[in-house]
């Protein structure tokens, strides 16, 4: 039994992993290619990422998605490529929106380069992106456009905050079924897709994504509070000092509105304070690392990864069905 893909992901059946393994080399090997310029600074740039590794969780969904039909067929290991690019771009302008300094284990572009050239690098490996995209066909062509479209939104909404009256939980639920969903979605689809799998398969598939996305993200904002950097590849709590409301924190949140208990509000208050103090940020973490706001997140990443899992009922029993699955309790195990 090998280790794949992310999280320590195992596949039992040889063929599939033999398969897997090939596929995700020659998504690294297409990742490579893509990222290169005639400008040896631009390829340093956009490289800089691609080389500081990764889970490589969406072109490993991909190569799943893809043993429903063809998995040799030709568009496969270009869309992941596409997938995998369009991901990387984001980090590079989340990390300038965020002011990370650490991403992937690595000082982050903007703190490497500066804030210009951590922009117009994500802009070149969209336009990559687009290139390779352009061969695929305009299906894909409209379907990637539909998930970017997706994708801003989600990161528009999370900038704007919730309406007035609205759930704000609700709201960041919605906030990353399109930050982070809609191109895991898009995975699986894709995958699907070009390998000429059912309709059916393909709707399954996408919706499937979807979930796992979701789960994903949430696992991702428990990881920012528990972890430490050794197993996130960020400093933690790095969303706490930025004040990007993860569920944790709109947890703690309700409930203390609902019970009105005064550690929970003092702890709001110190939520609401200035976290770029380090001395105010470590007590904040601190506190919500052993507070139950952090375990009901836990609770809700669960959730939505056994709805992933429930999504593949309908697929015929196989090797990838099994690895899809796993990849449910994969992510329910990084989250805890």
């Amino acid at each position: 039994m090998t280790v794949v893909g992310p999280f320590g992901l195992s596949v039992r059946d040889q063929a599939l992993e033999t398969d897997v393994q090939a596929g995700l080399a020659a998504v690294e090997a297409g990742l490579l290619e893509a990222t290169k310029s005639e400008v040896p600074f631009i390829t340093e740039a956009a490289q800089h990422l691609v080389k500081a590794g990764g889970k490589r969780f969406r072109p490993l969904l991909v190569m799943l998605a893809s043993r429903f039909g063809d998995p040799y067929a030709p568009g496969i290991v270009p869309s992941a490529v596409v997938v995998e690019l369009t991901h990387l771009a984001t980090l590079y302008h989340d990390d300038v929106m965020d002011e990370a300094d650490v991403r992937r284990g690595v000082a982050s572009a903007n703190a490497r380069w500066g804030n210009s050239v951590a922009v117009l690098t994500g802009d070149f490996l969209f336009a990559r992106a687009s290139h390779i995209l352009a061969d695929l066909g305009p299906e894909a062509v409209r379907i990637q456009a539909e998930a970017f479209e997706r994708l801003v939104t989600g990161q528009i909404l999370e900038t704007a905050g919730p309406r007035d009256g609205r759930d704000p939980v609700a709201h960041y639920l919605d906030v990353i079924a399109g930050k982070t969903g809609s191109l895991i979605a898009v995975s699986g689809r894709f995958g699907a897709l070009m390998s000429g799998a059912d309709e059916s398969v393909v709707d399954i598939l996408t919706q499937y994504g979807e979930r796992l996305g979701t789960a994903f993200q949430l696992a991702d904002d428990v990881l920012d509070i528990a972890s430490d950097s050794h197993e996130s590849g960020k400093t933690p709590g790095t969303d706490l000092r930025e004040g990007i409301p993860t569920l944790p924190v709109l947890r703690l949140r309700e409930m203390a509105a609902a019970g009105g208990d005064p550690a929970d509000l003092e702890l709001v208050g110190l939520l609401d304070g200035d976290l770029t103090d380090d001395a105010r940020h470590a007590e904040v973490l601190a506190r919500l690392r052993v507070h139950p706001a952090l375990e009901q997140a836990r609770r809700d990443t669960v959730r939505y990864a056994q709805d992933a899992r429930a999504m593949l009922a309908p697929l015929p029993d196989c090797a990838a069905k099994a690895a899809l699955e796993e990849l449910c309790d994969a992510v329910v195990h990084r989250a805890g």
